[in-house]
């Protein structure tokens, strides 16, 4: 877990840069909820990342305020101790123990928060939030209206309602060392459930026992859950991005492409490995394979400080056209396929995106036509793919129904990257030797 000193620090800076406000402003953040998942049952909870952020609090029903005009800046609403609700739903943490715990100034119970807001916001030009939350934001406009209609004299409703969530996600894009060392462990917990994986996978299991092979080592190694749904897609399945359904039986000849992280200490991870299913790739799957791996070598080169992740797509893109040239599947002139961008019926998604507390994390990639350049601490996934769909038909048979995808998980460095994942097997006679040597 992270120290509460670092949430104290990022609660101190968006402190400062709410009093830097031309006019008196406060922010308000919300805590995820509960979500049914069957009438009296729920879904496993997961914190909102940005509230998670901020205070390293795994509750529901609680909100952050952070008034910096205030004499108590940092309030925390939350769930009041219940012995007897305690019984049934579990422990919570309180609002005796969430000062010292937390760090925060004063922790009052969630049933108080109306009334401890509305005298915060009298008065109060601009209110920050995150606009996804539209039920908070017209919660605090109905409140808003309960001042202006009020027939107390002096009180003054706020004039503006701003969206808190660029200023976070721009800082959440760089990763403390703290951070950086949690990211490390969920990669190093998912590295060992890609090579567990890779070793169970045989002709006539089923994708789903994969999987549960896959969540069992994430859960051995203190990962809760997995960081997304979880794809195991075997044959042609492969070549549907977001496949999750995984109920296919392997088949001898296929191949598996596995896309899978580990969520720990709500850090993700993001590896993606394709192998063939009976330890031994057919010459097409080989051919193919190798043109995905020089994509994913040539993106990786390029990544380093004050480069971008564009700059990292290009250099995959020219490969794979490159690759698809010499395999025939594209036919013609390399450059002319270049300029035409015709790998992009084949290589269907962007090369990666950031990770961090979310699996496809916040932050911007260009603002305008200006691109986000990577600096230390960043991190990105990096994951060229080539899908050809079993339907293909002007596609030599060969090739049709293979999907192959590679993803690592990288920081940015001082002199250039780490990859955290590159302990799975990736190259051909890595893949075949691990597998066989069952």
């Amino acid at each position: 877990m992270l120290p509460i000193s670092e949430f104290k620090q990022r609660r101190e800076r968006l402190l400062k840069r709410l009093a830097a406000a031309t006019n008196d402003t406060i922010a308000i953040i919300p805590s995820a909820q509960m979500l049914t998942r069957s009438r009296d049952t729920e879904f496993p909870f997961r914190q909102n990342s940005d509230f998670f952020y901020l205070t390293g609090f795994n509750e529901p029903d609680a909100v952050l305020v952070l008034a910096p005009n205030s004499a108590m800046p940092v309030q925390l609403y939350c769930q009041a101790s219940d012995p007897h609700a305690e019984v049934w739903h579990g422990r919570r943490m309180g609002t005796a123990r969430a000062v010292a715990q937390l760090g925060v100034d004063v922790a009052h119970s969630i049933d108080e928060l109306d009334d401890h807001l509305l005298p915060l916001l009298d008065g109060v030009h601009t209110v920050m939030l995150d606009h996804s939350h539209d039920e908070w934001l017209a919660h605090v406009q109905e409140l808003a209206a309960e001042l202006r209609q009020s027939k107390k004299k002096g009180q003054k409703a706020p004039q503006a309602y701003l969206d808190l969530a660029p200023w976070m996600h721009q800082w959440r894009l760089v990763k403390s060392s703290a951070e950086l060392d949690l990211m490390r462990k969920a990669a190093k917990i998912s590295v060992a459930a890609h090579k567990r994986a890779m070793r169970f996978a045989a002709p006539g299991r089923y994708e789903y026992q994969v999987a549960a092979e896959l969540h069992h080592e994430f859960a051995m190694q203190g990962a809760a859950a997995p960081a997304y749904g979880t794809i195991c897609g075997s044959g042609e399945n492969a070549c549907i991005l977001h496949y999750t359904e995984n109920q296919s039986e392997l088949a001898a000849g296929d191949l598996l492409l596995i896309d899978a992280g580990a969520e720990y200490q709500g850090y993700a991870a993001d590896i993606t490995r394709t192998f063939p299913v009976n330890g031994c790739f057919s010459e097409p799957q080989r051919q193919l394979y190798e043109v995905v791996l020089k994509a994913q070598e040539a993106a990786l080169a390029t990544v380093k400080p004050g480069s971008h992740l564009l700059n990292a797509h290009e250099a995959a893109a020219v490969e794979i056209t490159k690759g698809l040239v010499a395999l025939g599947i594209l036919q013609g002139d390399v450059q002319a396929h270049i300029d035409q961008a015709s790998h992009r019926r084949f290589f269907i998604h962007g090369l990666g995106h950031w990770l961090g507390l979310d699996v496809h994390d916040v932050g911007e990639y260009q603002q305008g036509e200006k691109r986000t350049l990577f600096e230390p601490g960043m991190v990105i996934t990096v994951e060229p793919g080539v899908y050809i769909p079993a339907d293909a038909t002007d596609i030599e048979p060969k090739w049709r129904g293979l999907g192959i995808r590679i993803e690592d998980d990288v920081i940015i460095t001082e002199s250039g990257h780490e990859n955290m994942t590159a302990g799975v097997p990736k190259t051909i006679a890595e893949i075949e030797a691990w597998m066989q040597a069952n």
